[in-house]
């Protein structure tokens, strides 16, 4: 499922004018099913029992590779750290650090050779998460409070009528990630049912008037 997601979004890259430099040679889905071949092996087991896995990626390619993807390179590095989130989604992974690949040109590569180094890397406060926004673009959460609401001073501004000025706020616990309501007029939702407080769980809705939001625990 993550790499057909991963796979969808390249076409769009291409159709967005990168098409030149996927006629031929290495293709970014090559590295796409390296990276998590990469994750399996990586996994390691967590100490509440789940399989923790890399999350910090680097991704070698040739002068000439890397040079054919330098014009879309944070991009395609996006696009791959996406991939890998999904992969450990869809396999019941956790990490414990924010999800990062970068690429990384090598001198000892031939052109269509590369390679895929991963470790796994603690990120501060020992948890991680986003917020995942209607448009795409992905909040990260960490040791600050995250707000929500219209006012222009919160993390997440919200031009939704049916949003207070403040309206609710996702506070990093001990266990993870709490969302509070802030006394809202229509109240805060989490995956259809109305919440003062609420726990997130990696894949949770998060419904702020009428803007919805996906809570990930990567």
């Amino acid at each position: 499922m993550g790499l057909q997601g991963f796979e969808r979004r390249l076409e769009r890259l291409v159709e967005g004018g990168f098409s030149k430099a996927f006629r031929s040679g290495l293709q970014p889905v090559e590295i796409g099913h390296r990276l998590t071949r990469v994750l399996d092996d990586g996994r390691t087991l967590g100490v509440n029992g789940r399989a923790v896995a890399p999350n910090n990626v680097g991704v070698y390619l040739s002068p000439e590779d890397f040079e054919r993807f330098r014009s879309f390179a944070e991009a395609l590095a996006r696009e791959l750290a996406e991939a890998a989130r999904q992969h450990a989604r869809d396999e019941g992974y956790q990490f414990v650090g924010p999800v990062i690949v970068t690429l990384v040109p090598d001198d000892t590569l031939r052109t269509g050779e590369f390679d895929v180094v991963a470790e796994i890397y603690e990120g501060e406060g020992g948890h991680v998460g986003s917020l995942v926004l209607p448009d795409g673009r992905r909040v990260s959460l960490a040791e600050a409070v995250t707000s929500m609401g219209r006012n222009s001073d919160c993390t997440v501004t919200l031009e939704d009528p049916r949003a207070s000025r403040r309206h609710a706020e996702i506070r990093p616990t001990g266990d993870g990630f709490l969302l509070v309501d802030l006394g809202s007029m229509n109240g805060t939702l989490v995956n259809g049912v109305a919440v003062r407080e609420r726990l997130l769980h990696d894949g949770d809705e998060i419904s702020v008037g009428a803007t919805v939001m996906r809570f990930e625990a990567s």
